[in-house]
């Protein structure tokens, strides 16, 4: 049976990806970005979906900017390699909690992003990038990244759209929560 890209709840991760201090003032649409990450952010917790947050050499870079708002239960995972999927620790959690779709946020779309989406694909992983909760320095770096991971298999989603793709029916709790979250 093909993979159409349906996450299942208990084999997704989301991943913030880099949402730094010295990163975020020079990004395209940034406030769009703290908006639909934390939306994420607050969708994986309501639906009790691991969640794994990087920050890129945070010397250098800054930790991850005060407008995410990061559940109290989540740790941050600090690497210097551009892709999260070389990263020890990120690996290791995606293997503890046997995660196969990995939904990808944060900047940049042509840097870290896009190896880590790639990596991922190579290694087996279903990769979910949210189109509205990444972004670059400029609007053509992030449109090239998209194009890029689209070609190499990467399904591109809204925070709207894959947030509503991890819950089967109205109605539920969840269904509510999450309805709340995107208004």
């Amino acid at each position: 049976m093909k993979n159409i890209g349906l996450p299942n709840r208990t084999t997704t991760a989301l991943l913030v990806i880099d949402v730094q201090e010295r990163l975020m003032p020079v990004i395209q649409g940034s406030e769009g970005i703290f908006s639909n990450v934390n939306k994420l952010l607050s969708g994986a917790a309501v639906l009790g979906i691991s969640t794994i947050v990087t920050e890129q050499y945070p010397k250098g870079l800054g930790h991850t900017c005060t407008e995410i708002q990061i559940p109290e239960n989540v740790s941050i995972d600090e690497k210097m390699c551009f892709s999260c999927m070389r990263s020890d620790s990120v690996l290791a959690k995606l293997k503890q909690n046997n995660i196969s779709d990995i939904i990808i946020c944060g900047v940049e779309s042509h840097i870290c992003v896009l190896k880590t989406a790639l990596d991922a694909i190579e290694q087996g992983f279903t990769v979910h990038v949210v189109q509205d909760a990444v972004s670059s320095r400029t609007i053509e770096n992030k449109g090239i990244a998209i194009d890029r991971m689209r070609q190499s298999g990467a399904l591109i989603v809204s925070t709207e759209m894959i947030l509503f793709m991890l819950i089967d029916e109205a109605g539920t709790d969840e269904f509510k929560a999450i309805s709340k979250l995107i208004k």
